[in-house]
């Protein structure tokens, strides 16, 4: 009778089973007290705001002292343009995936909705927030006003500019610089153990999370919009399988391992669909799988902007269900029109509330093909299909710094291997 217990109590020390208890309890709470769901979310909240406290000083350090042990500005120039391309592939690939399930299995075909009798007040918050697209405001939008105001806001991509630039100059003070690179890498370690003092939050977390979202929108929003949820779901484990599922053997690695291997953090981000909850700790688990620093700070953070799977199946997913749903006719032309445009507005969402929704608005804004108003009909749902972009978000971006590893010759295959395997380095 001494070992069922002692397997059980193992069991539930691990921070995965915790989270998916806490899940649990949530959908329960949320659905026999929904006011009582609904006043948990700063559980949830709470979780993440401390989780963004460490996210610029971490993303900084660790950037920072794998660039400036690197020393090489053409190897980090290399490392950023191969990450970009990688990026662009798959994304594409994400976009398209997403398109053909849509126009396959058709969710929004019958509903009939006259676009015209929809009331667009609720949209008021989500298109005060769109704009046009602008790839010059993009970039300028990179450069932070000061460096104090980059870690203030938290804005990823010009803590990572800056974090480059003092990496390179770190570098080229290979006496003095190496004193300063060992301050930063002492004060890394610390940073990440207040991470590990968070994450044993993350279960409290996932219930406020879960508890908000059964109580504000109610189970029968599953049930009213089941089509489409289910067709985002399944084209989304269809990119995992087949797209990322092939990436990771072209690399030899076994997804199904790596999934179990981040499986704390994909159980994390589907309970608070955030990616940026368990940011840090992706971090240390791909160096721990044999990825070099440099390129794990370097790929990672970029990949939260420019590497969003999950979002671009969203993206072309509910554009075209909103066409389908309002009856507008659309050409193959018109929806290649719709893939290309969301190609380019899918890179410019970083840091926004709500950033998917607002995307999407702004693209059928731009177009004027697809009404803006018919965006109503996704309100319900946006929480519930939140969860499968933000985990695929999540695989996809561990699995494109283990792909850019790789081509730099920066990935140990036997300690990966030796990990995946469970005999190595564990989390």
């Amino acid at each position: 009778m001494g070992k069922p217990r002692g397997k059980a109590a193992s069991l539930f020390g691990h921070l995965y089973f915790q989270v998916i208890l806490g899940v649990l309890l949530g959908v329960i709470i949320g659905f026999l007290n929904p006011g009582l769901g609904e006043s948990l979310k700063p559980l949830a909240d709470g979780f993440i705001k401390l989780v963004k406290m460490v996210l610029a000083p971490i993303i900084f350090g660790t950037i920072v002292v794998g660039i400036a042990k690197m020393g090489n500005l053409k190897e980090v120039g290399r490392v950023g343009v191969k990450a970009l391309i990688y990026f662009e592939i798959v994304s594409t690939l994400a976009l398209i995936i997403g398109l053909v399930v849509v126009n396959v299995l058709k969710p929004g075909a019958g509903m009939n909705v006259d676009p015209n009798t929809l009331d667009t007040k609720s949209l008021a918050s989500y298109t005060s927030a769109v704009k046009s697209p602008d790839a010059v405001s993009f970039f300028m939008d990179i450069i932070p006003t000061s460096i104090a105001d980059a870690f203030v806001k938290g804005n990823m991509l010009q803590v990572l500019l800056f974090s480059v630039l003092f990496g390179l100059a770190l570098a080229q003070l290979p006496d003095r610089g190496k004193l300063i690179v060992d301050v930063i890498d002492s004060v890394l370690h610390g940073l990440f153990g207040i991470v590990r003092f968070i994450m044993r939050l993350a279960p409290l977390a996932a219930f406020g999370a879960m508890a908000f979202t059964i109580g504000k929108y109610g189970l029968s929003t599953l049930s009213s919009f089941g089509k489409l949820i289910g067709c985002v779901y399944l084209a989304s484990l269809a990119f995992v399988v087949i797209v990322l599922g092939g990436i990771a053997r072209m690399n030899h690695i076994s997804l199904w391992k790596f999934l179990r291997f981040i499986k704390d953090e994909i159980f994390i981000v589907f309970a608070t669909t955030s990616t940026e909850a368990v940011l840090p700790q992706m971090m240390v688990k791909l160096e721990q799988l044999g990825c070099a620093k440099p390129v794990v700070g370097l790929v990672l953070p970029a990949g939260y902007t420019f590497n969003a799977g999950g979002t671009a199946i969203y993206l072309t997913m509910g554009a075209i269900f909103v066409a389908q749903a309002t009856n507008t006719p659309l050409t193959l032309w018109d929806q290649l029109v719709v893939l290309g445009v969301l190609l380019f507005m899918s890179k410019g969402s970083a840091g926004v509330a709500g950033a998917g929704f607002v995307t999407l608005t702004a693209t059928l804004a731009s177009m004027g093909k697809i009404p803006v108003a018919g965006m109503v009909l996704l309100l319900g749902v946006d929480r519930f299909i939140n969860e499968a972009r933000a985990v695929t978000n999540l695989i996809g971006n561990g699995i494109a710094t283990i792909t850019v590893a790789r081509w730099e010759k920066a990935f140990d295959e036997q300690q990966a291997a030796a990990v995946l395997n469970g005999v190595g380095v564990k989390p």
